[in-house]
């Protein structure tokens, strides 16, 4: 039995759309992110087993903090691309709030032994009133200015953690959490579940109010600076305080990735306060798809699963019984990383969410068999 659904246009009249396979394609494409949403959210309760995508079932803890992992990086990627792909700001210190978020929810547990709650929620001010002032200032320059502004403040961050002023960071060796002060239910393999569920909620708030901050005036704004700063400046608008928006929003985003990685791994890594891990940020954007709404993630989803699967592939058996030509490249994960970008961007220029929309222009290609000698002789005996 046939079913109808009923639309209203811009004037409020409603309209009456028959049901069939246009509509039926409209209708997946607005859903299919609540269906994977609850793909995601059911997957600790499946045993299924994923070979060579993940070393064991899916509902396993060892699949689980992978898949956790990729979620916080996806997350934190999209986050990152309010700078790059919304705002057009090329940052290379975005890793310091993301650190500034777990290490200082870290002192407040270690050193004034305050509750989880309220630790976080002081770390999550401190890394967001960090991007505030290092925003304002770096935000006084612009175009590759701004970006060596933002490098040097992140490099002088990570010389800080490395220092170990006071012993409040652990220097090289980072700092691990009090277990006895982060929530029960999150300490502990058995509840790494719980841990998987906190990365996914972290990767839905941050879509949302990626996807809020993009459709909102202020975001149009943003793409306006990105196409062209100096029409908006014409059109009376002042585009810091703006690309300041757009910089403290992300950063408090970031710090907020913080604290889901601190309970991930149970402390503090002076690793994520380096200009390298901004630069992975950079390549999960641009593999993914710069300025797209779910580029970013999934880029970000990819690049940590392959960072974490291939180096178990460069230390297999497989690898090691090959020849030294190809053992030695292959034994790289960087290198076999390096190849997956290259590849990405020369073949999907825009990244891995254009692809979809060139696999459709190439099926709406009309297809033709024709050869150039039988197209030259149509064309002489005046046939069309």
């Amino acid at each position: 039995m046939s079913t109808v659904t009923e639309t209203h246009d811009r004037t409020g009249e409603k309209h009456t759309v028959a049901p069939g396979p246009g509509n039926t394609a409209r209708l997946l494409r607005r859903w299919w992110p609540a269906a994977a949403l609850l793909i995601l959210a059911v997957a600790p309760y499946s045993a299924l087993p994923l070979p060579g995508l993940l070393d064991g079932p899916l509902g396993s803890p060892g699949s689980l903090q992978l898949l956790a992992t990729c979620l916080l990086f996806g997350a934190l990627a999209t986050g990152y691309d309010l700078l790059l792909g919304r705002t057009g700001l090329l940052s290379f210190g975005h890793a310091l709030y993301f650190a500034a978020g777990s290490y200082a929810t870290n002192m407040f547990l270690l050193e004034a032994g305050l509750p989880f709650a309220v630790s976080a929620l002081l770390g999550l001010c401190f890394g967001t009133a960090l991007a505030l002032v290092l925003g304002s200032v770096s935000l006084r320059v612009t175009g590759i200015g701004f970006s060596m502004v933002t490098l040097a403040f992140a490099q002088a961050g990570s010389i800080l953690v490395s220092r170990n002023p006071g012993g409040l960071t652990g220097g090289e060796e980072g700092r691990a959490a009090p277990a006895d002060l982060l929530p029960s239910g999150l300490v502990g393999i058995e509840h790494t579940a719980n841990l998987y569920w906190v990365a996914l909620a972290y990767l839905v708030l941050t879509l949302a109010v990626v996807h809020w901050a993009v459709r909102s005036p202020t975001g149009r704004v943003w793409e306006g600076i990105k196409e062209n700063e100096r029409r908006v400046e014409v059109l009376g608008l002042k585009p810091y305080g703006f690309k300041l928006t757009a910089f403290v929003l992300a950063g408090a985003l970031a710090a907020l990735g913080g604290l889901v990685h601190l309970l991930l791994t149970g402390g503090s890594t002076p690793q994520t306060t380096t200009s390298d891990f901004t630069l992975s940020l950079l390549v999960m954007v641009v593999l993914g798809g710069s300025g797209t709404r779910w580029g970013p993630m999934v880029g970000g989803i990819l690049y940590t699963w392959a960072d974490h699967r291939l180096g178990d592939l460069a230390g297999s058996g497989a690898v090691a019984d090959l020849p030294a030509v190809l053992r030695v490249p292959l034994s790289q994960p960087l290198f076999l990383l390096g190849v997956l970008f290259v590849a990405v961007v020369h073949l999907l220029p825009g990244g891995l969410a254009r692809l979809p929309s060139r696999l459709a222009a190439v099926r709406r290609r009309p297809a033709t068999t024709e050869t150039l000698p039988a197209r030259k002789a149509r064309k002489e005996n005046g046939r069309p």
